[in-house]
């Protein structure tokens, strides 16, 4: 299926292969770009979606792969990653640290080696959904994969929001 796939697409399904995965990378021309819209074109729910983010931990940019109805809280990756400050990667360093823009960045397959947060809540599912890096390009796969491809480590750091607004 990778010789029909743009270039970032076809660098995932080698990056895929070379961890052992046979990744079925889908097209949805409509756009992928956020988790709701990924959600709405594949047909799952939302939390199937593998947000794959990254944050700047004080100076080192740290992968984090969050399910697709979860924010991120950054004091619980600042625990994960012993930080005193984190802040969400702006475009240039997440193309400099993972090779791909902001919509398609996939979780794996990335310029360099990067530490890995797993939001936990993506775990319970059998099947979830990431991008093949571009904004139109995704793939299906188990959780324990995700983990065992990524390297990554599971984690609570999503930002817990129900409760009385603040005020």
């Amino acid at each position: 299926m990778s010789g029909d796939l743009p270039r970032a697409a076809a660098a995932v399904v080698t990056a895929g292969r070379s961890l052992g995965l046979k990744l079925d990378v889908r097209e949805f021309p409509e756009g992928t770009r956020t988790a709701a819209d990924a959600a709405t074109a594949i047909g799952c729910h939302v939390d199937q979606i593998v947000k794959s983010l990254v944050f700047m931990a004080d100076t080192d940019p740290v992968l984090v792969l969050t399910s697709g109805g979860n924010r991120v809280d950054v004091v619980k990756v600042g625990r994960q990653r012993d930080a005193a400050t984190v802040r969400k990667a702006d475009a240039q360093e997440v193309r400099a640290g993972t090779g791909y823009a902001i919509g398609g960045t996939p979780p794996f397959g990335h310029a360099r080696d990067l530490p890995v947060l797993v939001d936990r809540h993506l775990t319970g599912f059998e099947v979830v959904w990431a991008a093949a890096g571009t904004p139109r390009h995704v793939f299906p796969l188990a959780p324990g994969d995700l983990v065992a491809a990524t390297g990554g480590r599971v984690a609570d750091i999503a930002l817990v929001e129900d409760g009385p607004p603040p005020g």
